[in-house]
């Protein structure tokens, strides 16, 4: 393909009025008396930008120059030979480059400094036009204060004054639309773009992510190097009528394709909007074949409210190409148990053990005999096999401690199915979720993200994080790859398994094998449809060595 370089400037009519989206916000001037209307700063230029047509970047551009105090040209141009078609364009600083040497007796000065100054734009999708390389930096002072009009100014005001019905009274007002991204109007205003004006509600900014300085955009420029690099990243940002954003939701192409894998159960970790930390943090997270976390998306949560975390899961399914889990895992906070059950009605719903157990303290430290009182639940949660012995156990416990009227504990029981491993045993968790005594639990970003940690902090670790992340996953498949597995019996099956399991599942897998050797003395009680019990007695030196399995038959 052959390209052609033509140094030109082109001059655009423009509209009073343009039936646009949401993505587009008018600023009025009145450029006579230097007064404006309703005016919103126009956002820096930032690669990844896009807009529908070469008339609007230019637009774009000459407005956002004209607010700063310099004047554009089109410093270079780039046609398709056979077509005729424009499909890049360098936009400069009216000082770019300098003038060639006139042999006039009295040449004029030399106005150019050779600024380097410009934005790039290139047609992608041979529809949109994306801003693709940015230079901000001048050579030269600009300054909105300074009164001068440029020609590019002059032009973009001419075609407005042309464009407008001749009916009309004359004015010096017109408008001109500012092309921009929804999320670019609002990382322009720091994410919060509200009227000022008297009689104009206020917005609840309780309810919107606080972003201090840099925040927005280190987030914003994330997502656009994200969509860049890896085509098929997805991310969906949230704003109110007022442009104020309140959720934003990501998955890369990574995390995507590990759902396609890994979707039998997901974890949906919301500590950091638990423990109050300044990063409203929401982590998607699975279990990879290794038995190691996976991240299937990630999100910043405005508030902790029902329509809030509906939108945010809904984000994540929309990702999902609609496909949802079996198993998804929470914490016991109420709105996140409504917002789960209305958009994933067919999953079975868990509540987190580990977490729990680990608020046991905070919940019933104060009590007198709060070490019996531990050892007693831990007792009911862990040790039971049967349903009837995790309600005798939690009901002595009640009566013995006199702890009827405890509110938490009351909620937990109410909750038990949801959380208590006897009532939980037909049901897959892939290993996610501790169900022992001694076994914890770590987040996905453990290490990753404090107390303080603030969003330009964490886009800017999250590389870091994902790249530890598969490099383990990277090691573990080598290694699986490369070992050789010592049996621990003569049975086909664990043969034809050691060809299956990566080693750490395949270790898992042993341990229980191992443990069926204890076994002894088995025999059917009762056979149900496809439901059959056993009694199974077992060599073990603990109180009762006669225990109950049920087995479905294939």
């Amino acid at each position: 393909m052959e390209e052609v370089c033509l140094n030109s400037e082109p001059v655009f009519d423009m509209v009073d009025e343009y039936e646009g989206e949401g993505d587009c916000s008018a600023v009025e001037h009145d450029d006579e008396t230097g007064s404006k209307h309703s005016k919103k700063e126009p956002p820096l230029p930032t690669i990844g930008l896009e807009f529908d047509s070469f008339d609007e970047a230019y637009d774009y551009y000459n407005i956002y120059a004209k607010e700063q105090g310099f004047g554009i040209r089109v410093s270079n141009s780039w046609f398709r030979t056979k077509k005729k078609e424009r499909y890049r364009a360098k936009l400069s600083c009216s000082s770019a480059g300098f003038k060639k040497k006139s042999e006039a007796n009295n040449p004029r000065p030399e106005t150019r400094t050779g600024c380097p100054a410009m934005v790039v734009i290139r047609l992608v999708d041979s529809k949109r036009w994306r801003i693709v390389e940015v230079e901000l930096e001048h050579n030269h002072q600009v300054s909105p204060q300074i009164k001068r009009f440029y020609k590019s100014h002059k032009k973009m005001i001419l075609a407005a004054r042309k464009a407008r019905p001749p009916a009309e009274p004359v004015t010096e007002i017109h408008t001109i639309k500012l092309y921009r991204t929804a999320a670019m109007d609002a990382v322009s205003n720091g994410f919060s773009n509200v009227s000022e004006r008297e009689g104009i509600h206020q917005p609840d900014h309780s309810k919107h992510l606080e972003l201090k300085e840099g925040d927005a955009y280190a987030v914003y420029n994330f997502f656009c190097r994200m969509k860049l690099t890896n085509p098929n990243f997805f991310y969906l940002m949230d704003f109110d009528d007022d442009s104020w954003l309140k959720n934003v939701f990501w998955a890369d192409a990574r995390s995507r394709a590990a759902y396609g894998y890994f979707s039998d159960t997901v974890a949906i970790d919301t500590t950091c909007l638990t423990s109050k930390y300044e990063l409203p943090l929401i982590s998607f997270v699975g279990v990879n074949h290794h038995g190691q976390s996976v991240l299937l998306g990630c999100g910043f949560l405005g508030h902790k409210s029902v329509e809030y975390f509906v939108w945010i899961f809904r984000a994540w399914l929309k990702c999902m190409l609609g496909h949802q889990p079996q198993v998804i895992v929470t914490d016991q906070c109420k709105p996140l148990q409504i917002a789960v059950s209305e958009v994933f009605p067919k999953a079975r719903h868990c509540f987190c053990l580990w977490y729990i157990m680990q608020r046991v303290p905070e919940k019933l430290g104060g009590l007198r005999g709060f070490e019996e009182i531990k050892r007693q639940l831990n007792k009911a949660v862990y040790n039971s096999l049967k349903i009837i012995e995790f309600e005798t156990s939690w009901t002595e416990m009640i009566k013995k401690h006199g702890l009827g009227d405890n509110k938490w504990l009351q909620t937990l029981y109410e909750e038990r199915k949801q959380w208590v491993p006897v009532y939980l045993k037909d049901t897959f968790f892939s290993g996610m979720i501790p169900i022992r005594e001694n076994e914890s639990l770590n987040a996905f970003f453990d290490g990753y993200v404090h107390k303080h940690t603030s969003f330009k902090e964490f886009v800017d670790k999250y590389d870091l994080a994902l790249y530890r992340k598969h490099l383990k996953e990277a090691t573990a498949d080598v290694q699986s790859k490369n070992s050789s597995f010592e049996l621990k019996t003569r049975c086909n099956f664990e043969v034809q398994l050691s060809k299956a399991y990566t080693k750490e599942i395949f270790d898992k897998f042993q341990s229980e094998v191992e443990g069926m050797y204890s076994c002894f003395n088995t025999r059917q009680v009762t056979a149900n449809g496809p439901i059959v019990t056993y009694i199974v007695k077992e060599r073990v030196e603990i109180e009762g060595n006669e225990k109950e399995a049920c087995f479905e038959r294939s």
